[in-house]
């Protein structure tokens, strides 16, 4: 476990990262005795700062919750970062390049909830219950901190989110079975990447269940109107600049952003 100073130290470092656009030493460089707790407990204070700075708290985000993207991190659980309104961005969205620092792009779900959700043991149906729309989503990540990187380093970062772009046809859930949701991924006219939102826990709305009662024990709820990205199923495909990432999400629509 970390001491106050040291988890001090590593927010300035994830916060200068975030505004020069540079990668930073990783947490469990500087620090390895280093624990998940004081992962979150970093994530928390990064997210307190840019509240401070004027961001405003939207929703969250799951990562790592398939076999592609555990297996393209090298991490096999799941994490939990912070959505903030800044991170919006609409569909066909221009984005400057210069402002990540290596930036990656998946297809996702984001739900939109209309009930609250608190866990323990909140499961698929009080997830569905409790959503009003679901959203075809790109998720822009972007590693704050140099390979190779540990949970502890992708959970102090965030989760490296970095911009969420929502496009497509949002659909009830009750409407569409949201495992046989799928993705082609394209960057400029190629196919990155194929999948379906199966490969997320089994169903995409078990992402949301996990974040619930993960943070049961802290007394979170999960409030109506909050964004949660449910996590990729495909793998991180990378961008360059003058690049453009567009997810065919099928009958749900699509959803792109450019990289100028």
């Amino acid at each position: 476990m970390l001491t106050e100073a040291q988890r001090a130290q590593v927010v300035r470092s994830l916060l200068e990262s975030h505004r020069t656009k540079k990668q930073g030493e990783r947490p469990s460089q500087m620090f390895p005795e280093i624990e998940i707790a004081d992962s979150y407990a970093i994530s928390s204070a990064v997210a307190q700062e840019r509240v401070k700075a004027g961001a405003r708290i939207i929703g969250h985000k799951i990562g790592l919750t398939s076999k592609a993207m555990q297996a393209s991190s090298k991490i096999d659980e799941p994490d939990y970062g912070y959505l903030f309104d800044d991170l919006l961005l609409n569909d066909g969205a221009k984005v400057k390049f210069e402002n990540f620092c290596v930036p990656r792009v998946e297809p996702e779900l984001t739900f939109i909830l209309k009930e609250p959700l608190k866990g323990p043991g909140i499961g698929l149906i009080d997830v569905l219950r409790a959503t009003e729309y679901v959203v075809p989503s790109i998720e822009i990540i972007d590693a704050r901190v140099t390979e190779p990187r540990k949970i502890f380093d992708t959970v102090a970062d965030n989760g490296a989110a970095a911009g969420i772009v929502l496009g497509g046809r949002p659909v009830r859930p009750e409407d569409v079975d949201l495992r046989w949701a799928g993705a082609i991924f394209y960057r400029n006219s190629e196919i990155e990447e194929t999948g379906l939102a199966a490969g997320v826990l089994g169903h995409p709305a078990m992402a949301i269940a996990w974040l619930a009662n993960k943070l049961a024990p802290f007394d979170i709820t999960l409030q109506p109107g909050d964004l949660m990205l449910s996590g990729s199923f495909t793998r991180p495909v990378w961008a360059v600049k003058g690049d453009t990432l567009h997810a065919d999400f099928g009958p749900l629509g699509s959803v792109s952003v450019q990289f100028v």
